[in-house]
């Protein structure tokens, strides 16, 4: 299993496809999902409007450097999002 202690704030996040899917926020309170930063949220162009986004911890395949790799591709994983409210 993963090591989420490894998770570091503005890591990148990359598919198992090396396609970038977001950086890292933090983990949230329950320690089980990534929050994305909205600045770079594939929703729209330029961050304006919007939203933070989560991945399961689960995703997760490796860390190394400052990059995390995802055991899903880009399209995959985004398509898993789970948007804040």
């Amino acid at each position: 299993m993963f090591d989420k202690s490894q998770i570091r704030e503005h890591m990148e996040v990359v598919g198992a496809d090396g396609v970038h899917v977001g950086t890292v926020d933090h983990l949230d309170d329950s320690g089980e999902r990534i929050k994305l930063t909205k600045h770079d949220s594939p929703q729209t162009e330029g961050g304006k409007g919007a939203f933070h986004h989560y991945l399961p911890i689960e995703l997760v395949a490796e860390a190394e450097g400052d990059q995390l790799r995802l055991s899903a591709t880009g399209e995959n994983a985004v398509n898993m999002f789970e948007e804040a409210q």
